[in-house]
């Protein structure tokens, strides 16, 4: 268990704008621009592996399917990721992470390069990868909060959202531009190697020696229990929770499932393809900046609950459009909406979990990487029986109604994480609330 926060090196960027903050500090600076050129790559890469399988199967269902691969080893990995996160190093935990995706990155290359086009091969790399990605992922959450202190904490998470979808505006272009030049292995190639970046970003960050408190040894099982306890005290952390997973299953999908869009509904190719995603990475940049850009902690449970509406609501628009030109500028409103809430609610997470802790509340959220593949196929089947335009719209829907619904029940318990956060002791039930900690 890490005792304390280290004291970081100041590196210019010492009047850096609020929005950008957190980009003073060296450290966080080396893994932001490793995570930026990485996650381009990734992104590039699933616009690639995308196309693939929908070009060699003509299937949506397919299509779905392979997603769920990439993405449903969360649900039995990224909880033990997280148990590791808070007993290991966790930069030599990302380092092994990345090196291993790295090396699935390349073997899809290569088998593409002799000419290997089988779809269960693709099935078995999206799976190896997404073991290795439920390791990273906690760690990579949860590192955030070593390499900047707590008043910076906040712009740091919010800025590494940005990251995510900056990369996602990137990632597409480029995607769908070698797709149309060189073919999708010149993508899996470049994405490969763009590994190397954030590899090289964790060696050259320094760190003073950090005096280790001893703990006793407990199992894996028993780390996770404590964890999952300490969860469920917590009713604000609990909310933000299910709140981060639940439109994994009925909203996320809709980013698969632009692939058939472009292909079927639009008519508008690879570059289509490139263009939609692009135009909700845009989106979701401007929304992580406006978190970012926020100094009030009070602002964030408004910005996320008002996110979750619009973006149920936006995609319900999108599946209306009569073209691709109509569909983009709803495309960037839906990426807005998104973003702002996912990064409110993140932030909330960040700012309000005892650091001991942090790992796996961490690991909790992002078995959304689980139930994402789920609600892609469930896009998929609904998708083969009543066409692309209801799949999307009705889960849209069902996702709005639901934002409305959890209104009532949601802000109450936020105001009393809130009021914790400023250092009050609140009543709960009849639970005397201690101040959370920073």
């Amino acid at each position: 268990m890490r005792l304390h926060r280290p004291h970081l090196p100041v590196l210019s960027l010492s009047k850096a704008p609020p929005v950008f903050s957190a980009l003073k500090h060296r450290n966080y600076r080396l893994l932001w621009a490793g995570n930026l050129i990485s996650q381009s790559g990734d992104w590039m890469d699933l616009i690639a592996f995308n196309w693939l399988v929908y070009s060699l199967t003509g299937s949506a269902l397919q299509l779905a399917i392979a997603n769920a691969l990439r993405a449903v080893p969360a649900i039995f990995f990224t909880l033990i990721g997280g148990v590791l996160s808070d007993r290991m190093d966790r930069r030599k935990l990302l380092f092994i992470t990345q090196l291993t995706m790295m090396a699935f990155a390349f073997a899809l290359a290569i088998t593409l390069s002799f000419g290997i086009e089988n779809i269960w091969l693709l099935y078995a790399i999206a799976f190896g990868r997404g073991v290795a990605t439920s390791f990273n992922q906690p760690a990579r959450q949860a590192m955030i909060s070593e390499l900047v202190p707590p008043d910076d904490l906040p712009n740091a998470v919010a800025l590494n959202s940005a990251t995510v979808n900056l990369s996602h505006v990137i990632g597409p272009a480029i995607g769908g531009i070698l797709i149309a030049t060189i073919g999708v292995t010149g993508a899996f190639y470049l994405n490969a190697f763009s590994f190397i970046a954030v590899l090289y970003s964790l060696v050259l960050m320094t760190f003073p020696p950090q005096e280790i408190k001893p703990r006793r040894q407990r199992s894996i099982i028993g780390d996770l229990g404590d964890g999952l306890r300490y969860l469920r005290q917590e009713h604000g952390l609990r909310m933000l929770v299910i709140l981060a997973l639940v439109p994994m299953l009925l909203g996320q999908p809709y980013q698969t499932m632009l692939a058939v869009f472009a292909a079927d509904v639009f008519d508008a190719g690879a570059t289509g393809l490139g263009l939609m995603q692009s135009m909700a990475a845009v989106g979701a940049v401007a929304g992580a900046l406006t978190v970012a850009s926020s100094r009030a902690s009070s602002n964030f449970h408004r910005q996320m609950m008002t996110g979750l509406l619009f973006f149920g609501g936006g995609l319900v628009l999108f599946v209306l459009s009569p073209s691709i030109w109509v569909a983009l500028p709803i495309l960037l409103a839906i990426g807005f909406s998104r973003q702002t809430y996912q990064t409110s609610n993140n932030t909330l997470i960040q700012m309000n979990v005892d650091p001991e802790y942090r790992g796996r509340v961490l690991s909790v959220l992002f078995l959304r990487r689980g139930l994402q593949p789920l609600g892609t196929v469930l896009a998929g089947v609904l998708a083969s029986a009543f066409g692309p335009r209801i799949a999307i719209g009705s889960m849209g829907a069902a996702l709005a109604i639901i934002a409305i619904l959890a209104m009532p029940y949601a802000l109450p318990a936020l105001k009393e994480m809130g009021a914790r956060m400023r250092g009050e002791t609140v009543t709960v039930e009849g639970e005397v609330k201690q101040p959370i900690r920073a």
